[in-house]
């Protein structure tokens, strides 16, 4: 099993405490798929945002459904439990 060392909550500060203040509010938690970046805050603000656009932008042809339903295939695919 791998280990990546990641930053708490609990002691998270500055740009870190308020992407895990935002992880809170948007999903209840800081799950480990965030966590796993919690040594690069930058590369995690970045790449929020970018499911933000992938998964919720209007611009999408495909609807919010259809995307989650790949996403879920993508992880079912890779054996991925998220």
């Amino acid at each position: 099993m791998t280990w990546i060392r990641t930053i708490d909550p609990a002691e998270a500060e500055g740009l870190l405490a308020r992407l895990y203040s935002a992880a809170v509010k948007r999903a209840g938690k800081v799950f480990n798929v965030i966590r796993c970046q919690s040594l690069r805050p930058q590369i995690l603000r970045t790449s929020t945002a970018l499911y933000t656009e992938v998964m919720h932008s209007r611009e999408s042809p495909l609807s919010r459904a259809q995307r989650e339903m790949i996403a879920v295939i993508v992880s079912k695919i890779n054996a991925c439990h998220y």
